[in-house]
């Protein structure tokens, strides 16, 4: 799925807007980037590599060969980065930041609102779009696993320079405690299995299939 590379899924949504109200998005994005904090419950989804939302003007539409566009709408463009399954993002944003979510789509046609969850997947379902290309320096390593990989790539410089002051009675101890510290960092990464939208429908249209195989 072209949407998926390794562990991490790529998430573009496009919603229309209508222009007499935009400029109402554009100011709370503006007040949004000078109050983080109401961003707090997003920051601290350790899931999210990268999430941000982009207003189109409805004659800034980018022309690829198809020609000028006559529009009635201004769009919200929708970009993150994660990792996990789809259901389990959606959750979490929902979870973490519902009246922000409800904020940042504000100007959204059509937006049912991130609580109940349900309507708001389907809306998100309706409205994103497949990424043709999506590349991952690292997708055999989610963000978890890249800062564990850091954690304890600066522990063996630190216990490097510990075997050359200490006798080996005291660093026996100095590498028990860094060990003791550091298990959970040990980790193997590798691609794991990603869920998405097609894998759940996928699921559905077989499940009649193997009912039947299992008769």
């Amino acid at each position: 799925m072209s949407n998926v590379a390794g562990k991490a899924y790529a998430m573009n949504v496009v919603t229309p807007s209508k222009p007499r109200v935009t400029w109402i998005n554009r100011a709370i994005f503006m007040a949004s980037r000078g109050l983080p904090e109401n961003l707090m419950g997003l920051l601290g989804l350790s899931l999210i590599h990268f999430a941000r939302w982009v207003i189109v003007k409805r004659d800034q539409w980018p022309d690829l060969g198809q020609g000028p566009q006559t529009l009635q709408n201004d769009y919200v463009l929708f970009c993150s980065n994660f990792n996990g399954t789809w259901d389990q993002y959606i959750d979490a944003f929902s979870d973490g930041i519902p009246n922000g979510l409800n904020l940042f789509w504000y100007s959204a046609s059509k937006y049912p609102l991130s609580i109940p969850v349900t309507p708001f997947k389907d809306y998100i379902t309706y409205n994103q779009i497949g990424t043709d290309y999506y590349y991952n320096a690292t997708p055999g390593a989610a963000q978890r696993d890249v800062k564990a990989a850091l954690r304890v790539r600066d522990t063996l410089a630190e216990l490097a320079e510990a075997h050359a002051a200490q006798d080996a009675e005291t660093f026996a101890k100095t590498w028990k405690a860094a060990f003791l510290k550091h298990q959970g960092d040990l980790g193997d990464p590798g691609f794991g299995p990603v869920a998405s939208l097609a894998t759940e429908r996928a699921d559905v249209n077989r499940e009649a299939i193997r009912r039947a195989a299992g008769r």
